[in-house]
C-alpha cells in the first residue's frame, strides 16, 4: 500500500534551501508522506519529468547557466548518474521527454530557447541537436520584454510538439524530426490574447480538449485539439481564480477527465473545475495549506501540492463526486520544493 513521490527543489544557486532530489514514501491508503532523504544532489533540480520506457529520472537545472541532468533509477533510494548537459540558455523552467524516447525537449526561460538533446538507448544524455529561439515581445514591459519558453508539451500518440511561451504570448507548434533531432516550425503558430501570459498547458484525456492557464491575466483559456497536428481552437476562457494577487502556475486534468485543477499563487489556492461543458465550470476554490504553490501532482484520490515559500508538500484527499481538494491537508516539510513526479510502474 506505498508507493514514491520524487520532489524537485530550488537550491541556494536560485536562493532556495533545497539540496537536491528527495525520495517520498506515500501511504495509498491514508495519502500520509514520509521524506526518504536527498537521492540526487543537484542544483535547483526544479522540474523533473520520467522517460516514457526506461526507469530514468530527468531534471532541469534551474541556473543562469542552464542545463539537464538524468539518472538511473534502481530502488527508492539508489539513483546512478547519467550525465548532466548544458541547455545553451538560461534558467530552463521545464523539460519533456519526446515519444519514442530519443530527445529530451527542455525550455530555457530567460533567454526564451528551446533546447533538444539525444538521448542513448540507456537514456543517457547525449549531445544537443538543436537550440531555437523565440523572437518577440508582449505589453507587459517587465515579464514580456522578450521571448520566455515556459513548458514543453509533446502530443503523446505522436506529432507537434507545442511549446508555450509566456513572454510572446504564444504557443509554438514543432515537428521533431527523428533523425536529426532538430525542430522544425510548423504554421499557424496560435495566438492568445496580449497580456495573456501563457505558463502550462494541460491536456484532456480524450486527446481532444485542451486548457491554457495565464499567468499574467489569471485566466484559463479552453481550446478544442486536433491532436496529431496540435492545432488549437480557442473556445473562450474563465477565471483561474476569484481571489486578488493571483498568479496561476501549474494546470493539470483528473485522469479519469472529469476535474480540472488551477494553483493560484498569491492566494494561495487550488481552484476545481468541473469540464462536463465547454467552458471549465468553478466547483471551488480550497486553500493549499502553505504559501506560493509553484507545482501539483494528481495521483489516485489524492492531490499533492509543492508550498515552494512555506516549505511543505501538502496532501488533499480529493472528493470522488464533486473533485474538490478535502481540507485540512497532510504536510510533509521539505526545503523550497518546487515540483512533485509521482514514480512509474515499468
Amino acid at each position: 500500500m506505498t508507493e514514491l513521490l520524487y520532489v524537485g527543489c530550488y537550491t541556494a544557486e536560485t536562493g532556495g534551501q533545497g539540496t537536491g532530489i528527495t525520495a517520498v514514501r506515500r501511504d495509498r491508503g491514508t495519502g500520509a508522506l514520509e521524506s526518504l532523504g536527498v537521492v540526487a544532489q543537484a542544483p535547483s533540480p526544479s522540474f523533473l519529468v520520467w522517460h516514457p520506457t526506461l526507469p530514468v529520472l530527468y531534471s532541469v537545472n534551474e541556473l543562469e547557466e542552464g542545463a539537464v541532468s538524468g539518472w538511473a533509477v534502481a530502488g527508492a533510494t539508489s539513483l546512478r548518474p547519467l550525465g548532466t548537459a548544458s541547455t545553451g540558455g538560461m534558467h530552463p523552467c521545464h523539460l519533456a521527454v519526446a515519444p519514442g524516447g530519443r530527445y529530451l525537449i527542455s525550455a530555457n526561460y530567460t533567454s526564451g530557447s528551446v533546447a533538444v538533446h539525444r538521448l542513448a538507448d540507456d537514456g543517457a544524455l547525449g549531445e544537443r541537436t538543436d537550440l531555437l529561439v523565440h523572437d518577440g515581445a508582449g505589453p507587459d514591459p517587465e515579464r514580456q520584454e522578450r521571448a520566455h519558453a515556459h513548458m514543453i508539451s509533446p502530443n503523446p500518440g505522436g506529432g507537434a510538439v507545442l511549446v508555450v511561451d509566456l513572454g510572446t504570448d504564444a504557443v509554438y507548434r514543432y515537428e521533431l524530426e527523428a533523425a536529426t533531432g532538430r525542430l522544425v516550425p510548423l504554421a499557424p503558430r496560435v495566438h492568445t490574447h496580449p497580456g495573456k501570459g501563457p505558463r502550462h498547458l494541460a491536456r484532456h484525456p480524450d486527446g481532444r480538449r485542451a486548457y491554457l492557464v495565464g499567468e499574467l491575466d489569471r485566466s484559463v483559456t479552453a481550446y478544442e485539439l486536433d491532436g496529431v497536428p496540435g492545432i488549437l481552437h480557442d473556445r473562450g476562457r474563465v477565471p483561474a481564480s476569484e481571489r486578488a494577487g493571483a498568479f496561476p502556475s501549474e494546470i493539470a486534468v483528473s485522469a479519469d477527465g472529469r476535474f480540472l485543477y488551477v494553483a493560484n499563487r498569491g492566494p494561495d489556492t487550488i481552484t476545481a473545475f468541473a469540464v462536463d461543458e465547454l467552458l471549465p465550470r468553478r466547483v471551488a476554490e480550497v486553500a493549499t495549506g502553505g504559501q506560493w504553490p509553484r507545482h501539483f501532482a494528481l495521483i489516485e484520490e489524492h492531490l499533492y501540492v509543492a508550498n515552494e515559500r512555506s516549505h511543505a508538500v501538502v496532501g488533499f484527499r480529493l472528493d470522488p463526486d464533486t473533485g474538490v481538494p478535502q481540507e485540512p491537508g497532510t504536510a510533509l516539510e521539505l526545503s523550497s520544493p518546487t515540483c512533485v513526479l509521482p514514480a512509474k510502474s515499468l
